[in-house]
């Protein structure tokens, strides 16, 4: 594995925008001595989100783009009985209410978030509107008018809270303690705020998920927790936090840390190349008489990624080449 074409997966801790996880990646390559090398992000986490960020170095900023299109996953917790202007903990309120929504309520409405619903940004999002950034209009005084778009929500439920149960079990507020759920005169359980989990299309909004819920509820919320889980291939479990990153500048190894540029293909099989069909495909000259089925292959001439192809009736057509040496370092 060549060290400098590949990913590093961040746990972007809260407070750290996206390009200053960037900034932080080529800092410490720089102070660890490795020549400079082309870094960046395969998809953009709020600065008051955390979790899985993925960095592309070298050859694999190639992938950068389809990272952004791949479906990302989101723990987040939605406040009941304030919205604010930016639909989470930074902006001012807005709206009060004393309404909170049932329990059973709540877990009773995901079903109508999922699949392909219509969804209006936020005002304060890094979306163009006229040539400019929403967010620069809105924080200018504005008043951002934003257009519905259509995203997918592939599923949407409620957070188990395993790993946090202290914090889910404080959220829920009941009125006269725990209802017995065999009596019917018992009261219903309340939620004052709520944890989800979704899995969501490129393009959408947790902020403006969590606001539609809770008006649909009768209700007002903003978003106090979002946690990126998953981001296409890749998942928290591969994720290094700050300090291991920070690490390398002093002197731990790269290769520690860093993931081949192939494991951003985890998701499409892998075509298998010949000596001669390796040389063409880095001619960019089209191959023929492939076996497979018709689809998005990574090709690769031993375990050395080639190029990004699509097959076409034993065809390949050329998506992205790898400029990486024949022997993987």
């Amino acid at each position: 594995m060549n060290p400098q074409h590949g990913w590093i997966i961040l746990d972007k801790p809260a407070g750290l925008g996206s390009t200053q996880a960037v900034g932080a990646v080529k800092r410490n390559l720089r102070e660890a001595g490795y020549p400079k090398v082309k870094v960046g992000h395969g998809g953009t986490l709020d600065p008051l989100a955390e979790g899985v960020l993925p960095i592309a170095l070298g050859e694999a900023t190639k992938l950068a783009g389809r990272m952004l299109d791949a479906s990302k996953i989101y723990e987040f917790t939605i406040q009941f009985g304030e919205e604010t202007t930016t639909l989470d903990t930074e902006g001012e309120v807005t709206a009060r209410t004393d309404r909170r929504p049932p329990l059973a309520a709540v877990a009773a409405v995901l079903d109508h978030f999922t699949g392909e619903i219509e969804q209006v940004p936020p005002a304060y999002s890094a979306l163009k509107v006229d040539g400019k950034r929403a967010y620069d209009r809105a924080r200018a005084g504005e008043d951002v008018e934003m257009k519905s778009r259509r995203v997918t929500i592939h599923s949407l439920e409620m957070a188990s809270g395993a790993d946090r149960t202290d914090e889910v079990e404080s959220t829920f507020a009941t009125t006269g303690g725990r209802p017995d759920p065999y009596d019917p005169a018992a009261p219903l359980e309340l939620a004052d705020a709520v944890t989800l989990l979704a899995n969501v299309s490129k393009g959408t909004y947790i902020r403006s998920l969590a606001r539609d819920i809770a008006r649909s509820l009768g209700t007002l919320g903003h978003v106090t927790y979002l946690r990126r889980t998953k981001a296409g291939p890749f998942t928290e479990k591969q994720a290094i936090s700050l300090d291991n990153l920070n690490a390398v500048g002093k002197g731990a190894r790269l290769e520690d840390i860093i993931l081949p540029l192939e494991a951003g293909l985890d998701d499409i099989p892998a075509l298998d190349l010949s000596p001669d069909e390796a040389g063409a495909i880095r001619q960019g000259r089209v191959i023929s008489g492939q076996p497979q089925p018709d689809g998005l292959y990574w090709a690769r001439a031993g375990n050395v990624p080639v190029a990004l192809v699509e097959l076409f009736e034993g065809s390949t057509k050329i998506v992205r080449g790898f400029n990486l040496p024949d022997v993987a370092e």
